[in-house]
């Protein structure tokens, strides 16, 4: 579990979990008792959004587990269809107030649409965003902003017209699902390229050749994908309720080989879509 204790740094020169725990779309007492699990196994950064329905039980977790704030990393996220500076800089203040905390780790735009207008354009909103995250930030209630399911198009408009470059894009990210554009930009411009759904949303763990070589390696499909997320240089949001499965999804201090990633990012693998959509 060497890797719960292992960080990123970001172009801030913040350090961020080289690990995190996603909490979507677990809601109630089961985010509640699956975070608490989290933090028990030696995660301490907790992944949650406005819009997760969640945020309570997390803060409520956070504090019933007694470690210090100042060990953990917390994210939160600007719900997609919020694309005024007023309402996003209102909407963080109430993210913080349901979450207990006077500020957050790291705050992101959660998507450059509104969830039921996929790829429509709304790059005046997401300035308009940023810009209050940019106020945000600056005022040191976020020690790190973002996006999230943001394409090549919509970070060269962040890029464009802010004064602050996102530090993180978290996006739908795994085995068979390179989205090569967006992350070639990313690392362009020294931005971290979070992944969520990195088991493929539980489409990958099924792949015959995706099984073939976690048992070559002598571990499950779903360490697999972790472990693979983690040799791209990303940084994975496995998330589970079952206690078990909390525990495995860090352990992945083992390697890949070159061969072993070549062999991986020639796959392609259809998965359940959900903030990263293939276009028609």
């Amino acid at each position: 579990m060497r890797l719960l204790e292992e960080y990123y740094t970001l172009s801030n020169g913040r350090t961020i979990p080289k690990i995190g725990f996603g909490t979507a779309p677990l809601k109630g007492e089961e985010a509640y008792q699956a975070v608490r699990d989290a933090l028990d196994a030696g995660y301490r950064h907790i992944d949650t959004a406005a819009i997760y329905g969640n945020e309570e039980e997390v803060g409520r977790a956070v504090r019933d587990s007694k470690i210090p704030r100042e060990k953990l990393y917390i994210t939160s996220k600007l719900d997609a269809s919020i694309k005024s500076y007023e309402h996003a800089i209102a909407a963080f203040h109430e993210s913080l107030k349901r979450l207990g905390m006077d500020y957050l780790d790291l705050y992101l735009i959660h998507a450059p649409w509104p969830w039921n207008e996929k790829f429509s354009d709304h790059k005046e909103g997401n300035v308009a965003a940023w810009r209050a995250l940019e106020k945000i930030y600056k005022e040191g209630l976020a020690n790190a902003i973002g996006i999230s399911n943001f394409d090549p198009d919509d970070i060269q408009n962040i890029l464009d017209s802010g004064t602050i470059v996102p530090h993180v894009n978290q996006i739908k990210y795994h085995i068979g699902h390179p989205q090569k554009a967006t992350r070639e930009l990313c690392d362009r411009h020294d931005i971290l390229v979070e992944a969520y759904s990195p088991l493929g949303r539980g489409g990958v763990l099924t792949d015959e050749r995706v099984v073939a070589m976690a048992k070559k390696h002598g571990v499950t499909p779903a360490r697999l994908c972790v472990r693979y997320v983690l040799e791209k240089g990303a940084l994975p949001l496995p998330r589970s309720s079952n206690p078990t499965h909390i525990k495995a999804n860090a352990d992945v201090d083992f390697t890949l080989s070159d061969k072993d990633i070549k062999t991986l990012d020639s796959l392609v693998i259809d998965t359940i879509e959900f903030g990263t959509p293939k276009k028609d």
